[in-house]
C-alpha cells in the first residue's frame, strides 16, 4: 500500500505551560477530503500550522507522502493553503493573483499563464482573469485563492476555514462546489472548520478535537450515528444524554445513553410502544418554533429533559405553540440509543 498523504505520530505543541496539541496521531489518506472539527482552542488549527510548517512541533513528525517534514521549511514541503481571509493582492488582476506563486518559482510565462487559466477553469471562473479582487463576490474571492493554491499542483490542500467569511447561504452553496472541486481535481484536502454541517457535509472522514487531543476519527455518519464519547455526541449535532435514574427507569439500564432528537417521536401518552422501542412520559415545557421544523423540551417525569425534533408537514406557529404544557409519551427505536463513555 502507499504511504498516506499525512501521516502524524506523536505530534505535540506547547507554548509556554499551555499544552495546545498533545500526542496527536492521524493517517490521512491520498486524495482524501479530511476535516478537523472542534471548537476554538482544540487544536485543530495548531495542528494545521505544524502540518504547513508555520509551526515547529515540541515533539512528534509530520510526514507527507512517507517523507518526514518536520524540520523542513514551509516552501519546501509539497502543501498550499487557504486562509479565510483569502490574502489576495487588491492591486493584482485574478490571473495574476493565481499566478504569483508561479512566478516566484521562475516558472516560464507561458508556462505559468496556461497553467493560471487552468486552474481558473477548475474552479469556474472563466472569464474573470482579468477582473480585480474588489470587483469579485466572497464567493469568487474564495475561489480566487483556491485556484491560487491548486496553481502550483500541491499534493495536499491545507484549508483553514475558508469559509468562515461568507454569508449562511453562500456558505452553504461553496460547500457543495468545493467537494465537487475536490473529486475533479483529486487531492487531499485537509479542511479545518468549527462548523459541525461543515464537516459533516463536505468529508470523507472527520476528526473531532478537544483539548488538544483527538477524540474520534470516523465517517460522517460514524461520527453523528456513534459518536465516541460524551463531548463528540454534544457537539457533533444536537444530543439527548439519558443517565442515572432517568436511564434506569425510562431504558432499565445503568449508565449513560444518547439519542438524537430527530429519532423521538413525540405520541400521546395512551399511544402503544412497540416491542423494538423505548418510551419516556413527560410534560412539555418549551416549544421553539423554526419554519421547517419544531423543536420540543420535554421535562421527563423519571427526571432530566429531551429535545424531539419534529417537522412541520401539516401544522403552523399557532398549531405548535399551543402545545406547551402538554403530557406526551416520547418514543424511540432502541438501535437508536447508544452507550457514550464518561
Amino acid at each position: 500500500m502507499s504511504d498516506p498523504a499525512v501521516r502524524l505520530r506523536g505530534l505535540r505543541k506547547s507554548f509556554g505551560a499551555v499544552d495546545a496539541v498533545t500526542g496527536v496521531d492521524l493517517d490521512i489518506a491520498d486524495g482524501e477530503f479530511f476535516a478537523m472539527l472542534g471548537p476554538s482552542g482544540s487544536g485543530k488549527t495548531t495542528v494545521l500550522r505544524m502540518i504547513a510548517g508555520f509551526e515547529s512541533p515540541t515533539s512528534g513528525t509530520v510526514e507527507l507522502g512517507g517523507v518526514d517534514v518536520t524540520r523542513l521549511a514551509p516552501f519546501e514541503r509539497d502543501v498550499n493553503t487557504v486562509f479565510q481571509d483569502y490574502a489576495l493582492f487588491p492591486h493584482m488582476s485574478v490571473v495574476d493573483n493565481v499566478e504569483y506563486g508561479l512566478r516566484v518559482k521562475r516558472v516560464p510565462r507561458a508556462e505559468r499563464r496556461e497553467r493560471a487559466l487552468s486552474a481558473l477553469a477548475s474552479v469556474r471562473l472563466e472569464g474573470m482573469e482579468r477582473r480585480r479582487p474588489a470587483q469579485l463576490s466572497g464567493g469568487q474571492r474564495q475561489r480566487v485563492a483556491l485556484a491560487r493554491a491548486l496553481v502550483n499542483r500541491p499534493r495536499v490542500l491545507l484549508l483553514d476555514e475558508p469559509l468562515g467569511a461568507l454569508d449562511l447561504k453562500l456558505r452553504e452553496e461553496m460547500q457543495v462546489e468545493l467537494k465537487s472541486i475536490q473529486r475533479e481535481v483529486g487531492i487531499t484536502f485537509l479542511f479545518v472548520t468549527h462548523d459541525q454541517e461543515e464537516a459533516l457535509t463536505m468529508s470523507d472522514r472527520v476528526a473531532v478535537f478537544d483539548r488538544g487531543r483527538i477524540e474520534q476519527v470516523g465517517t460522517p455518519a460514524e461520527i453523528y450515528e456513534q459518536p465516541a464519547s460524551a463531548f463528540v455526541a454534544g457537539f457533533v449535532g444536537t444530543s439527548n444524554l439519558i443517565s442515572g435514574e432517568a436511564a434506569r427507569t425510562v431504558l432499565g439500564k445503568e449508565g449513560t445513553f444518547s439519542v438524537r432528537p430527530e429519532k423521538l417521536r413525540v405520541a400521546d401518552l395512551g399511544d402503544e410502544v412497540g416491542d423494538t422501542e423505548h418510551s419516556a412520559t413527560g410534560t412539555i415545557g418549551e416549544v421553539v418554533y423554526a419554519g421547517p421544523t419544531t423543536r420540543f423540551l420535554v421535562d421527563l417525569d423519571a427526571g432530566g429533559r429531551l429535545i424531539a425534533l419534529q417537522q412541520n408537514l401539516q401544522v403552523s406557529s399557532m398549531d405548535v405553540m399551543s402545545l406547551r404544557g402538554t403530557r406526551v409519551r416520547l418514543v424511540w427505536n432502541r438501535r437508536h440509543e447508544f452507550a457514550i463513555v464518561p
